[in-house]
C-alpha cells in the first residue's frame, strides 16, 4: 500500500529568542507509541533556507515512512520564528529547544537529528548536548571552523553527499568523514550537485534504508 502522507499541523515552540514556527508531521501508527521522532534543520537562513527546503522535507519523509513524526522548524529570524540570525550559536540553541518540546510530547521516543548544509552542521553542533538515537547530515558544512576537533557523535551516523556538490565540496566531506572511528556510513551519490536535482527518490531511499528498524 503507497504512503499517505500525514497532514501538517502548525506549531509555535518557546524557543531562547522567543517563538520557533514549526510543522508537525505525524503518520499516527496504529500500533502505539511511535517508532521514534524527528527533528529537522533547514539550509542557511542568509541564502533563502527555510523549514520547506525540498531536502529537508524529503528526509521527513523518509522519517515519517519509518513511523516517526516529524518536527521541521525555522531557525530564529526566519518566516514567523521571532529573533534574528546568530551565525549558527542561537540556531543551535533552537534546534535543541525542539528536540526539548518533542521529548516532552513523546517521553521515551528515540531521536533522529537530522540537517540538510548549514543545517547539518547545527545538528552536528546540537548532537553534543541533544544525544539522538540516529544522526543523518546531508551535505553538511564541514569546513566551518567549529569542527576542527569535534568529538564523534555517540550514535549510528548517516552521511549523504553529491559527488559534484558546488558548494560543500565533497573531497572534505569525505576527509571529514575519516577522521571518525567507527567512520560513519558515508553515501555519495555520484554527478548529484548541492540540492539534489532530479536525485531527491535516491537521497529518500538512502535516509529510508539507514532508519530501518535494529
Amino acid at each position: 500500500m503507497s504512503f499517505r502522507p500525514p497532514r501538517a499541523e502548525q506549531l509555535l515552540i518557546e524557543g531562547p529568542a522567543g517563538t520557533l514556527e514549526a510543522l508537525l508531521e505525524d503518520p499516527l501508527s496504529p500500533s502505539g507509541p511511535p517508532a521514534g521522532f524527528a527533528v529537522l534543520c533547514h539550509p542557511h537562513p542568509l541564502h533563502g533556507g527555510t523549514m520547506h527546503n525540498k531536502v529537508v522535507h524529503t528526509v521527513a519523509r523518509a522519517c515519517q515512512e519509518r513511523a516517526m513524526p516529524t518536527l521541521r522548524f525555522n531557525y530564529r529570524g526566519v518566516g514567523n520564528s521571532t529573533g534574528s540570525y546568530d551565525d549558527g550559536r542561537g540556531e543551535t540553541l533552537d534546534a535543541l529547544a525542539v528536540v526539548a518540546a518533542g521529548r516532552a510530547r513523546w517521553p521515551g521516543a528515540p531521536l533522529t537529528l537530522a540537517g540538510f548544509s548549514f543545517g547539518g552542521m547545527i545538528s552536528l553542533l546540537a548532537a553534543a548536548a541533544a544525544a539522538p538515537a540516529r544522526l543523518i547530515s546531508i551535505a553538511p558544512a564541514v569546513a566551518r571552523a567549529e569542527f576542527a576537533s569535534m568529538a564523534r557523535p555517540d550514535c549510528p551516523w548517516l552521511i549523504v553527499q553529491g559527488g559534484a556538490d558546488e558548494i560543500v565540496e565533497c573531497a572534505e566531506v569525505r576527509a571529514f568523514a575519516a577522521r571518525f572511528q567507527p567512520a560513519p556510513q558515508l553515501v555519495v551519490l555520484p554527478g548529484a550537485g548541492h540540492f539534489f536535482h532530479g536525485r531527491l527518490p535516491e537521497l529518500r531511499d538512502a535516509a529510508f534504508a539507514f532508519l530501518a528498524p535494529a
